[in-house]
């Protein structure tokens, strides 16, 4: 899997270049799914929020107003109940999947409950967008500050790659520089502080930052 795991979206040329030499083709050209699901662990979001993800309204973000051959939906929660063979075939139709934030914990649990994570290794050009904790999900631990779902055992995430992600830098009165820091001694791992003009870009074992905006790396 190729990902694009962003802060605030695509919210810059670069971040939407960077898309575009994912998929190998331009947005117009490629089939998407949007997964609203982490929303629904996160006490700030909720029915409203997540329709503005799905429909790409301001100010939740864009990602499903931009160009694209076809776009669906895809709610984690329901998979189980429909079963594999039913969804499974949408997933691997898909060019992309765009994945909102929320609470990145909730999301890696509905992740591996549906039998989506599983999946991933078999879907070797398949680009995953993520924005937030749909970012913060591809990594191995997200610290105990993102952690918002009541029930999630601890904050860790599904470890795809081998970097931790604070995101939002100066966004929110929580996510300043300073806080970041105290939280990178937490993660005791490799990570990336980024705002909401950055994205790490990853495919073929290579990481590359890609920014308009403001980032940092802890070794």
């Amino acid at each position: 899997m190729k990902l694009l795991l962003t802060s605030g979206g695509v919210t810059n040329p670069s971040i939407a270049d960077a898309l575009v030499d994912l998929l190998g083709k331009p947005t117009a050209e490629a089939d998407a799914l949007c997964i609203p699901t982490a929303q629904w662990g996160h006490p700030l979001c909720g029915p409203v929020s997540a329709r503005g993800f799905v429909s790409g309204l301001p100010p939740w973000g864009g990602l499903s107003s931009m160009e694209w051959k076809t776009l669906g939906l895809l709610e984690l929660t329901a998979l189980r109940s429909i079963g594999q063979d039913r969804w499974e075939p949408w997933v691997r139709e898909a060019d992309v999947l765009l994945v909102d934030g929320g609470d990145a914990t909730y999301l890696c649990h509905w992740m591996r409950e549906s039998g989506l994570a599983s999946l991933l290794p078999a879907l070797p050009e398949t680009v995953w967008v993520g924005v937030s904790a749909g970012s913060m999900v591809m990594t191995p631990r997200i610290g105990g500050a993102f952690v918002e779902w009541p029930s999630a055992p601890d904050d860790t995430t599904l470890g795809i790659v081998d970097f931790s992600i604070f995101p939002h830098l100066d966004v929110f009165p929580t996510n300043s520089m300073d806080e970041a820091q105290r939280w990178a001694t937490e993660i005791d791992g490799p990570a990336y502080v980024m705002d909401d003009q950055t994205a790490i870009k990853v495919a073929d074992g290579t990481v590359e930052v890609v920014s308009e905006g403001r980032w940092t790396q802890f070794p």
